[in-house]
């Protein structure tokens, strides 16, 4: 079921008493994971589907598009030249997962004649948020050249998971993109600053102020935000405030609560062809 969900509706958010909180009880308010009593058994299923699938399906694989170790696409083309294209960025905080961990996303959109990109990225602390901002914009300059060799060519669906969403928010304004639907984003880097995962990000002031997409100006394009309604808080209200803020400035795009998903069950609906975020894909197109 999907709710467009209002501002109002908006759960409490520990963020509001952030000053209050201890060390641990910030990162708690960004630890999927835990929040997530059975995240162990969802991973390790999402893991195995997605090896057999990446091994199965059409396509081509580690195809590089950078000069670092992780600047490598997965294409998976649709058998219609100039279909739509669904380009997935993961997550993980920035600092953990791959693309070949994803491939299981595959099949909710390739069943209704799309192609899908799977770009992976550098991950921290190996290299800075900033270079791994500038990398997604890096794979799609190289899909605009490439993909049509390879049967890339149609319309793209910029769309991403956790980390990845905020990839997506910082890279929607790439002429390759046609709009982007965003899952269960973070778009305020500043209280990640105050949480374990900056051990390994070190963010600085400069990158929390030019990297946050809650803190720039709005990009016009349309911007689907999903989120699930039993997800952390803290996710819940930015994906609520990104919203807002991009309405308040006459931009495109629905806000699309998940009922009952959390961080990581949000994934089914946009895994299965009758799924609820790919109809939202699809709707992109209209």
């Amino acid at each position: 079921m999907v709710n467009t969900t209002s501002s109002t509706q908006r759960p409490f958010d520990p963020r509001s008493k952030w000053s209050e909180l201890s060390p641990a009880e910030r990162s708690a308010a960004y630890d999927n994971n835990a929040a997530v009593k059975n995240s162990p058994a969802l991973i390790a299923e999402r893991n195995e589907v997605s090896a057999k699938l990446r091994g199965t399906l059409r396509s081509h694989l580690d195809l590089p598009y950078g000069e670092r170790a992780n600047n490598k696409i997965d294409l998976y083309p649709a058998a219609k030249p100039g279909a739509p294209c669904l380009v997935f960025v993961h997550g993980g905080y920035w600092q953990r997962n791959s693309r070949e961990l994803f491939a299981m996303l595959v099949e909710g959109v390739a069943a209704h004649g799309w192609s899908v990109a799977i770009p992976g990225y550098s991950l921290a602390p190996e290299v800075s948020l900033t270079d791994i901002v500038a990398e997604v914009p890096r794979a799609l300059d190289w899909l605009a050249a490439h993909g049509a060799s390879y049967g890339v060519a149609g319309p793209v669906v910029l769309s991403g998971w956790s980390a990845g969403a905020h990839l997506v928010a910082m890279a929607l304004n790439h002429p390759r993109v046609h709009a982007g639907l965003a899952l269960s984003g973070v778009y305020d880097l500043a209280p990640i600053r105050d949480t374990g995962l900056n051990t390994a990000l070190k963010l600085t002031d400069e990158e929390i102020a030019t990297l946050s997409p809650l803190r720039l100006p709005v990009t016009r394009k349309r911007l689907d935000i999903a989120y699930g309604s039993s997800e952390l808080p803290a996710l819940v209200c930015d994906s609520i405030d990104f919203h807002d803020k991009r309405a308040a400035a006459g931009a495109p795009g629905q806000l699309i609560a998940v009922e009952g998903a959390d961080h990581f069950t949000i994934l089914e609906a946009l895994r299965r062809p009758d799924g609820v975020l790919v109809e939202a894909a699809r709707r992109l197109l209209d």
